[in-house]
Parts: structure tokens; C-alpha cells; sequence
């Protein structure tokens, strides 16, 4: 299999080239456009209750398409929701966890699977996330550029700007404070990771551009006058 990211990193878009027999695991309606002999099939990976803790814990798709070549191979191009950069990973039997919405495409032999990860410190909010194992390649996605930091020690990060990040690594998810931004919003959360791994950050929040957008909203004025 060969593959190749266009449109680096600010839109990206990943296009794949499948040999006879190949197949990729997408997201629902990831898949732009495709040609030559692929065959697609939708279905729930990994059993029911697989896909409905994909849809209701993290949000993901229940159904995932597999695109498989025939004997003539063929060409798929897959565009994940967010603008942003594209990743790809060798899974070698280990594990990754990706924030809820990170996982764009996989080989065959990977696995992903919603996890809950407790409250970690919060009172009133759990956590949760996706679980990727087994061995093959695995393409996530942010919202903007992506940003490898190796962690020795301590990081904090917003828990919006979370991607991926290895195992080795512990994390709590904490309030950062009694703001006033918080009290509207809600949205001051952080990552406190500590450990030695890899960790993924993107360079935008879809929850600082929901707040940002948020006062310009449509709003309906009802006439009381009669």
C-alpha cells in the first residue's frame, strides 16, 4: 500500500493507493473521492456493542466503511471533517489513545475502540477516549497543524489541543481555575501528563472557535409588540 498527504499540513487530505487484495478501514464519510476497482462495504467493526460505545461514549461513527481492491487496484482519497493536519502511525501490537474525534483511517489489522477513562479528578465530568491497537498503519487527524512533543517529566496542555499521546504517559484531566471564562463556557480544562512518551497537540481548539463564533450567533427577536 502507498499513500500519500496532499495539502499539507492546513488541509490536508490523504489519498491511498490499494494493490489487489489491500484494504483501509475509514471513518464514515471520510472517503472524497476513489477510483479504479474497489469494492465497499459498510458495516460495525468490531461487533454491536463496539459501535454503539463508539457512538454514544466518544461520538465516533457506529457503521465504518471498508474499501477493499479488486484485481485491477485502485485510488482513495479521504478528507477528515476539521481543516488540519493528517498523521500517520505504525501500530507494532502496542497501544495509542486518541482523543474522541482523531481517528481518520487504518489498516485491517488495527483496532479501535472507545474508552472510558474515569473522572479522572473531576467531580462532574468523565473522560473519555479511543483505544487503538494491533499492527498495522493508522492515519489521525487534528483541527490545524500537529505538534510531536516528547515528554520527560511534567505537561500541561487545554484539553482542547489534545491528539494522541503514548501510553506511558499518565494524565488527569483537572479545572485550571474558578475564571469567569470557565463559569460561562466551561471549557477550562486541562491535561496534566506525567511520564516519559510522546504526546500529539494541535495548533487550534473547535471549542475556542465555538466560543469565539458564539456571540455573533443568529438570534431570533420575537415581536411582543401586539
Amino acid at each position: 500500500m502507498q499513500y500519500e498527504i496532499l495539502a499539507a499540513p492546513s488541509y490536508s487530505l490523504l489519498e491511498v493507493d490499494l494493490e489487489p487484495g489491500q484494504k483501509i478501514i475509514t471513518e464514515s464519510g471520510a472517503m472524497a473521492w476513489m477510483e479504479g476497482d474497489l469494492e465497499t462495504q459498510t458495516g460495525v467493526r468490531g461487533g454491536l456493542m463496539k459501535g454503539l460505545k463508539r457512538k454514544l461514549l466518544s461520538g465516533e461513527s457506529f457503521f465504518q466503511n471498508t474499501y477493499t481492491a479488486g484485481p485491477g487496484g485502485g485510488r482513495i482519497a479521504l478528507a477528515p471533517g476539521p481543516d488540519g493536519e493528517i498523521v500517520p502511525y505504525e501500530m507494532t501490537g502496542g497501544e495509542l489513545i486518541l482523543e474522541k474525534s482523531a481517528y481518520l483511517a487504518s489498516t485491517e489489522g488495527v483496532e479501535c475502540d472507545s474508552k472510558f477513562d474515569g473522572f479522572k479528578g473531576l467531580l462532574n465530568e468523565g473522560f473519555f477516549v479511543l483505544r487503538v491497537t494491533g499492527e498495522g498503519l493508522l492515519f489521525f487527524n487534528a483541527y490545524g497543524d500537529i505538534r510531536e512533543i516528547e515528554v520527560d517529566g511534567s505537561y500541561q496542555i487545554d484539553n482542547g489541543y489534545a491528539v494522541a499521546w503514548e501510553p506511558t504517559l499518565e494524565y488527569k484531566l483537572t479545572r485550571s481555575g474558578r475564571t469567569i471564562r470557565s463559569f460561562l463556557f466551561s471549557d477550562q480544562f486541562i491535561l496534566r501528563f506525567t511520564g516519559t512518551g510522546k504526546l500529539w497537540v494541535q495548533s487550534r481548539s473547535p471549542r475556542s472557535l465555538a466560543s469565539w463564533a458564539h456571540p455573533f450567533r443568529s438570534v431570533e427577536i420575537k415581536d411582543h409588540s401586539n
